[in-house]
């Protein structure tokens, strides 16, 4: 009897404790839900550093005399130059960018024929030092990057200050120069490469108009004093730079 009772309550036992052992595995549970990882997107907006150099073909400006006595004006030019350049822009987007631009261009000379069939020296050559400071601002849309290079055009809107020294002719000093400050544009289209992931090299083709320029009051082969000044000054503009970027 007692071995036989000892057994029962094994049996009781084992059998309630795998009812609790199925009961436990029914009751549902919450899983356990990892969080993703955070992957940071890649920077495409900051801002950027740029310096240039350049070459500057002028048109052929067109110069006037106040003063209709001292003659007229005829073989007008500006020699070709050099300029340098600095700027700090941000690019919004990889569409959309801007800068603003500080250039200083080299000073050159201005070089005229002054006519005067009254006078006893009927034609004389002048020239005068010229040189030119240009500010802009500039946008620009970037059309994609393919290789490495992206190609962009632009435009530019600003001030230029035209600067004219020691004017002088063939039979002696006619004016000291002056100076004045222009309304300025510009258009550009160019292309960049990247060197690294954050410098670029750019080269570009700029058409530049700086306006207006004064030669101040001069004294012509007749003696007579006026003033004189230039029509538009524009010139064509071949740049190479770098953008160092700082995002």
């Amino acid at each position: 009897m007692r071995t036989l009772a000892k057994a029962a309550v094994v049996f009781v036992a084992a059998f309630a404790g795998g009812a609790a052992v199925s009961h436990a595995a029914d009751i549902p549970y919450e899983p356990i839900i990892e969080a993703p990882e955070v992957i940071p997107l890649p920077a495409v907006g900051g801002w950027y550093l740029r310096g240039d150099i350049g070459y500057k073909v002028y048109q052929d400006p067109r110069i006037t005399l106040a003063d209709p006595a001292a003659g007229t004006a005829s073989g007008e030019s500006i020699n070709n130059t050099g300029m340098v350049g600095v700027g700090v822009g941000y690019k919004f987007n990889d569409y959309f960018r801007a800068d603003l631009t500080g250039d200083y261009e080299f000073r050159s000379t201005m070089k005229v024929t002054n006519t005067c069939a009254a006078c006893g020296t009927p034609v004389i050559t002048a020239n005068t030092k010229f040189s030119a400071f240009t500010t802009l601002v500039n946008a620009y849309a970037d059309l994609g990057t393919y290789s490495g290079i992206t190609p962009y055009l632009g435009a530019g809107i600003g001030a230029s200050y035209l600067k004219t020294s020691n004017v002088n002719t063939s039979i002696g000093p006619a004016g000291s120069g002056d100076g004045k400050w222009n309304f300025a544009w510009a258009l550009m289209a160019g292309a960049s490469y990247d060197i690294t992931d954050r410098l670029a090299l750019d080269v570009n083709y700029r058409y530049l108009n700086l306006g207006e320029a004064s030669l101040g009051t001069v004294t012509t082969q007749c003696g007579c004093t006026t003033t004189a000044k230039t029509d538009k000054i524009d010139a064509h503009e071949i740049r190479v730079g770098l953008r160092y970027s700082m995002y």
